[in-house]
Order: structure tokens, then C-alpha cells, then sequence
């Protein structure tokens, strides 16, 4: 009896080291990008409050838009903003962002998001992602937002305007 409680112990011992290695991801669990939708957001020109604790804080106004993808598509609401900190060191910028305003479909569906991210640019390059969060009514036919991760990135856009392309991340 003895003997199989120290062999059942080793086997135990040996999988619980097994199970903390480090297993590197294969090609097949890498998570994929399924397009969503482009918004194309207008804006007034951004006011800045000043330095407060963690930067710059800055903030632009959302005067409206509109959005379209292969399942929704629809206006921006206006009267939201980004709001941002900025940060420099003479060398490169770093803005966190939280963009928070409403969209609302062609069929009359209002929907809440809260898009944050970061932008930092410097002599090595540009970068700019942003990770949306949706808030769709659960029982229209959009609630598949409330239940996913996207991303965003920028597009080229024209003065006073922002283009961001959305992907929902899938497997």
C-alpha cells in the first residue's frame, strides 16, 4: 500500500511539473480577424483641459457619423467624446484614449461603446490600436456584440474627421 502512494505521488509530482512548462501556441490556436464594420466619426477641434495627475488630458468632441459593415450599419450619435491623456518626452508621444459615445442602427437600435487604446509615436514608427467594447440591448439582433473582443485601427481620414476599421477577434 505504501508503495503505490509513493508511485501515485510521483506521477502526481511529475504531472503537476509537466503541466507549468511553457507550451508554445501552434498555428491553430492563433485567434483570427473577422471584419466588422468602418465608422467614419466627425469632430469638433480638441480643447485641452491642461496637465492634470497622469498627463496632458485633451478631449474631442463627437459631433455624429456613420457606420457600416456586412451585419449593421447606421449613424454615430452625437454628443460623445475622446478623451485622452497625452504624454511626451521630446522624443516620442504616448495618448491613452477612451472614446465613448453611441451608435444607432438603420433599424433604430441604440448601442453603447467604449473604445480605448493607445497611440504612441516616435522616430521608430506609429502605433495605434484600440480595443472596443460594446453594449448592445440582449434582446435585439446585435447582442452578439456583447459577447466578443475587437480591435480597431485607423484608416486615412480627412481634417476633423476619424476612420476606424473593427474586427471581431474569433477563432
Amino acid at each position: 500500500m505504501k508503495r503505490i502512494f509513493i508511485t501515485l505521488l510521483i506521477i502526481g509530482a511529475t504531472l503537476t511539473i509537466k503541466a507549468q512548462q511553457i507550451v508554445p501556441p501552434t498555428a491553430s490556436d492563433t485567434p483570427n480577424l473577422e471584419y466588422v464594420m468602418q465608422l467614419y466619426v466627425t469632430l469638433e477641434p480638441q480643447y485641452t483641459v491642461g496637465e492634470v495627475p497622469h498627463g496632458k488630458r485633451v478631449v474631442i468632441p463627437i459631433t455624429g457619423g456613420i457606420f457600416e459593415g456586412p451585419k449593421l450599419k447606421g449613424k454615430i450619435i452625437p454628443g460623445g467624446a475622446d478623451y485622452q491623456y497625452q504624454k511626451t518626452d521630446g522624443k516620442s508621444m504616448r495618448t491613452e484614449l477612451e472614446a465613448i459615445y453611441s451608435i444607432q442602427t438603420d433599424d433604430g437600435v441604440y448601442i453603447h461603446v467604449r473604445n480605448c487604446g493607445v497611440l504612441h509615436a516616435s522616430a521608430d514608427g506609429f502605433y495605434f490600436f484600440t480595443a472596443p467594447k460594446f453594449e448592445a440591448p440582449k434582446d435585439s439582433p446585435y447582442a452578439w456584440l456583447n459577447n466578443a473582443i475587437f480591435v480597431c485601427a485607423t484608416a486615412p481620414s480627412e481634417p476633423n474627421t476619424v476612420r476606424l476599421n473593427i474586427w471581431k477577434v474569433v477563432k
